[in-house]
């Protein structure tokens, strides 16, 4: 489903100049459970955003559903994080103006769905992660664990192949994380792709694969109970 070969990625001001991620070179199957690990400042959410489209690399290629994107402009890579991945943010991006319900609508705008389906898939996502009795209140009236539920079920609500989550549980309290990650678990289990970066490595065994970077570059990969040194 995603492939990297030799990316980078250098961010210059003025003249400084900083290396983010070294010659990454990834291989992620459809229906794999990723974990990316490694300490603050390494790289992990950088890595995110390219493999989400969000960025682009300074150099290399990257692969998505066996497309070349490296060069793509943005109006096709917008397409194609409307209608095939889901994110899951560290800093929430929930829209103040807008209800809990209305936010995770908002994920469901470019999909050909009716508003009766979209009611009802809101209302199973809001189910699913006990938020149902807060559908009509805003964000600024949420807790910042309320606010990351929020998110994670703006990102599961319109099935996407894949869902990238960049410290999903890091504002929840223990319960809560599980849920999350009892969440990402079953949409695994029915084919979701799931990449997430997490400082937790309770959370991190709950996939298949473990990837750790180190100033940018991948020093080590564990498929689970199995470890491999690059």
């Amino acid at each position: 489903m995603l492939l990297m070969e030799d990316v980078r990625k250098v961010y210059r001001a003025e003249q400084v100049e900083t290396i983010a991620l070294q010659s990454i070179n990834i291989e992620i199957d459809q229906g794999e459970f990723v974990a990316v690990m490694g300490p603050s400042g390494c790289g992990k959410s950088t890595l995110l955003n390219i493999m989400g489209l969000l960025d682009g690399p300074s150099g290399g290629r990257y692969w998505f559903k066996g497309t070349d994107v490296s060069d793509c402009n943005e109006q096709d890579l917008a397409k194609v994080r409307k209608h095939h991945i889901g994110f899951i943010f560290q800093n929430f991006n929930l829209i103040d103006e807008l209800t809990v319900a209305e936010n995770i609508a908002m994920a469901l705008r470019y999909h050909r769905i009716s508003r009766r389906q979209t009611r009802r898939r809101v209302a199973e996502a809001m189910e699913q992660l006990a938020l149902s009795h807060r559908a009509d209140h805003r964000p600024p009236h949420l807790s910042g664990g309320q606010q990351q539920m929020v998110a994670v079920a703006r990102a599961i609500v319109a099935r996407q192949s894949l869902i990238l989550a960049d410290e999903p549980t890091g504002n929840l309290d223990s319960g809560h994380g599980q849920m999350v990650m009892q969440t990402l678990r079953d949409l695994n289990e029915q084919g979701t792709t799931i990449v997430m970066v997490t400082h937790s490595a309770a959370h991190a065994d709950h996939a298949r694969r473990t990837i750790h970077l180190f100033d940018g570059a991948v020093v080590a990969e564990r498929v689970r109970g199995r470890p491999h040194f690059s």
